[in-house]
């Protein structure tokens, strides 16, 4: 019988003839043992293996036709017909549809963020925070603007401190100098609006610090020293 090979460990390595076919016959045992056990983890993992491809096949084929209905109704959406957009027109689906229609597709996402953004427009805070909020992108500055809409929404319904809450996920999201100073803004006046004047007030300092160069500057100024005599600064 060959001597077992050790490594500096002192841990048994398999590398001999002998060893190998051990290990074999060990997994043998325990196949024949766990026959039907391995079998039903096998076959789990086929049919959702199978399943999966299933999915992706019948979605790919939905994206196409879903992309192709979203084309057609952001014209409208975007010649400020809202509810032609929303509800179609001439044949043609609208974003609730689509949305609704063809879920797990790319058109359907995107079409959630346009619905959100016509709601909000027409006034109608609590469906627009519910289609916005089933808005997802990795988009550098469409996150945090989907982020911003849904504090507008809430803060449209008087409600400051669910709207402070998205207003800083917005600008605490890939920060940059163009639109992390906005979003500050609406989180201060939120702020106000919480009778949380010295939050305000820290942020507005945070634009005039943070981004010297923006436009908001000016107004931060403004607001901040309105702000300053409240709180006894």
């Amino acid at each position: 019988m060959s001597k077992k090979n050790t490594d500096e460990s002192g841990l048994e390595i398999i590398e001999t003839p002998e060893a190998l076919a051990g290990q074999i016959n060990k997994a043998e045992v325990f196949f024949i043992k766990n026959r039907k056990i391995v079998l039903g983890i096998g076959g789990a993992i086929l049919v959702a293996v199978v399943a999966f491809a299933g999915y992706r096949f019948y979605i790919d084929g939905q994206e196409g036709t879903a992309q192709d209905a979203l084309a057609s109704v952001v014209y409208d959406f975007e010649a400020d017909s809202l509810q032609k957009a929303l509800n179609g027109s001439g044949g043609n689906e609208g974003l609730l549809s689509i949305a609704d229609s063809y879920k797990g597709t790319d058109a359907s996402n995107l079409a959630n963020f346009y619905a959100g953004v016509a709601l909000l427009k027409q006034g109608k805070y609590d469906d627009a925070i519910s289609h916005l909020q089933s808005f997802s992108s990795s988009d550098l500055l469409v996150h945090a603007r989907a982020q911003s809409l849904i504090g507008d929404a809430y803060l449209e319904k008087n409600q400051p401190a669910e709207a402070m809450s998205y207003y800083q996920k917005a600008a605490d999201y890939q920060k940059n100098e163009y639109f992390t100073p906005v979003y500050l803004m609406k989180l201060a006046i939120a702020q106000e609006k919480a009778n949380q004047a010295p939050d305000a007030v820290a942020t507005y300092k945070r634009v005039i610090d943070e981004f010297p160069l923006s436009s908001e500057v000016v107004n931060a100024k403004k607001y901040m020293g309105l702000l300053e005599g409240q709180v006894g600064k």
